[in-house]
């Protein structure tokens, strides 16, 4: 009924190669999480500070909250100011601007 020392000690050793094998299926998981996850989502990031930074007047944009507007200045490196409606301007946060619609060329400051 009781096992006996030594075969215990052998019961108990892990088969195999040791610490890399167990090791392996978590480096896997963390790889394709990487190129699945995190890479493409670092890319859409990029992507959107570059459109928020090519933002100039004249621009059809599309805010965060479904709103759709022109911009009719820009105010500094992190502000804007978009027309929503004849004669209603707001200003706004560059990063809640979710999309450009339409690129113009830009406006004479005259």
């Amino acid at each position: 009924m009781f096992a006996t020392p030594a075969y215990a000690q052998a019961a108990g050793a892990a088969p195999g190669g040791g610490f890399l094998p167990s090791l392996l299926p978590l480096i896997l998981i963390f790889v394709i999480f990487y190129f699945l996850l995190i890479r493409p989502q670092q890319k859409r990031a990029k992507e959107h500070k570059q459109m928020i930074e090519a933002l100039r007047r004249g621009d059809q944009v599309v805010l965060a909250g479904g709103i759709m507007g022109k911009v009719v200045r820009v105010r500094d490196e992190d502000e804007a100011e978009v027309e929503i409606a004849e004669g209603v301007k707001i200003r706004v946060v560059k990063s809640t601007i979710a999309q450009v619609v339409s690129k113009t060329e830009p406006a004479n400051d005259a």
